[in-house]
C-alpha cells in the first residue's frame, strides 16, 4: 500500500497582477573592500557585482551564463539577501524588499534557493525529514503540518518517506542529497527558487532526471525559476530567457532561442562557439576566447571586455557602453553592436522590464 499525504497549501496570491514581473532587480551593486598591507592606507575593492539590473517574469525560467568569477553566485545571493547590497533596489511583486510592505521574514518565506554542493547545505545532524521540516516550523507552521508537508515532498522528489525520512546526509547519493534540497526549498511554499549550479555536480543520468523533476515541480506548483549554470545545453532546454554576465555586469539578456540563434555580444558570440558539437566534421580549430577575465580589483577602462574581443575598435577603450535595445530584437551592451557604433551614445537606457524588448 502505498502512503499518501496531502497536497501543499495554496502559494500566496499574486499582489502586482500577472503582467507585473515576480522580480525586479535595480542597479544592484556588491563591492568587497580588500585589506591593504600598509597600515593606514586604504585597499582596493572587488566589484563582484557592478550595476545589475533585470526582472524575473512570473511563471519564467531566467537563465544565468557566464565564466566563473563574473559574478552569478554573488547575484543569486544578493536576490536572496544572503548578502546585503552596496546599492540598488529588489522589488518583489510590486513591494518593496526589507520595507514595510515586505519585511525580510515574508520575503524569505516566498523565496528559496538550491545550492551547489548537496552535502555542505545540509545540516548533518538532522535526518532528512527534520531539514525540510525545519523551514515551515521557522515560519509558523506546526510541527505536525510541518512533518506531513515533509513527507509529502520526499514523494514529490521521488524519495519514499519510510525508507529515507530518518536517514542521515551521509547516507545518501550525490542526486538524492540534491533532490532534498529541492523538497526543502519548496516546503515553506515560495513562489520563486533560485537555483546555483544545482546539477553541475551530478552525473548525466542523474543530472537528466533532476532537470525533469525540476520542470514538473515548475508546473504543479506554479513556480518562477531563476537557474545559473555553465552548461548552455541544459541552459538552452531548461530556460525561457537566458542573460549573459561578464566582470559583474550583464552585457546581453533576451529570449533563449533568440540569443542562441543571433548573439549580438562577441562574449555570447564566443560562450556560444565554445559549445561542444556532436558532429564530427564541425571540429573547433582556435580557441573562441583568448585570455583571461580582467582583474576586478582594476577592470579596463571603456568597455570591460575589449581586451578579449576580435571586433574592438578604439572607441571602446574610452566609452563605456550601456545595456540598450539597439538592435530590436534583445538587450545588449555592446558599441559594435549600435548601429552608429556607439558615437551617438548615451541611448535609451534599459534598467527594468527588460523583457518588453523580447519578441
Amino acid at each position: 500500500m502505498v502512503e499518501t499525504h496531502a497536497p501543499l497549501p495554496t502559494a500566496p496570491t499574486d499582489v502586482g497582477g500577472r503582467a507585473q514581473p515576480l522580480l525586479i532587480a535595480r542597479q544592484l551593486v556588491k563591492h568587497f573592500p580588500l585589506k591593504s598591507p600598509v597600515p593606514l592606507r586604504k585597499g582596493g575593492v572587488v566589484r563582484a557585482v557592478d550595476g545589475v539590473s533585470f526582472d524575473v517574469l512570473k511563471g519564467e525560467t531566467l537563465g544565468v551564463v557566464g565564466e566563473s568569477g563574473c559574478g552569478k553566485s554573488t547575484t543569486a545571493r544578493l536576490l536572496m539577501q544572503l548578502t546585503p547590497q552596496d546599492s540598488g533596489e529588489l522589488i518583489f511583486d510590486a513591494q518593496g524588499v526589507d520595507s514595510r510592505q515586505l519585511p525580510m521574514k515574508a520575503f524569505r518565506s516566498q523565496v528559496q534557493m538550491v545550492f551547489q554542493d548537496s552535502y555542505s547545505s545540509l545540516n548533518p545532524r538532522l535526518t532528512i525529514e527534520e531539514s525540510i521540516a525545519f523551514t515551515p516550523r521557522v515560519h509558523g507552521v506546526s510541527a505536525r503540518e510541518a512533518t506531513e508537508r515533509a513527507r509529502y515532498l520526499l514523494e514529490r522528489v521521488g524519495l519514499e518517506p519510510k525508507r529515507f525520512a530518518g536517514r542521515y546526509p551521509h547516507e545518501l547519493s550525490g542526486g538524492q542529497r540534491q533532490r532534498v534540497n529541492i523538497a526543502r526549498a519548496l516546503a515553506p511554499r515560495p513562489r520563486l527558487v533560485i537555483l546555483d549550479e544545482a546539477v553541475s555536480a551530478l552525473d548525466k543520468s542523474v543530472e537528466a532526471q533532476v532537470l525533469n523533476l525540476l520542470m514538473d515541480l515548475k508546473a504543479e506548483f506554479n513556480l518562477t525559476y531563476v537557474f545559473i549554470s555553465h552548461d548552455l545545453n541544459v541552459i538552452r532546454y531548461l530556460c525561457d530567457r537566458v542573460m549573459v554576465m561578464y566582470l559583474g555586469k550583464v552585457v546581453e539578456i533576451g529570449a533563449t532561442e533568440s540569443v542562441y540563434a543571433n548573439p549580438a555580444h562577441p562574449y555570447t558570440r564566443a560562450l556560444l562557439t565554445s559549445m561542444p558539437s556532436m558532429d564530427p566534421d564541425q571540429r573547433t580549430l582556435a580557441a573562441p576566447l583568448a585570455g583571461d577575465p580582467p582583474n576586478p580589483i582594476n577592470p579596463p577602462s571603456g568597455c570591460s571586455f575589449h581586451p578579449r574581443c576580435v571586433r574592438a575598435e578604439p572607441i571602446c577603450e574610452r566609452r563605456e557602453p550601456v545595456l540598450t535595445d539597439a538592435l530590436a530584437g534583445h538587450p545588449v551592451s555592446c558599441l559594435m553592436a549600435m548601429p552608429d557604433g556607439g558615437h551617438s551614445l548615451p541611448l535609451r537606457r534599459l534598467t527594468t522590464n527588460l523583457h518588453a524588448a523580447t519578441p
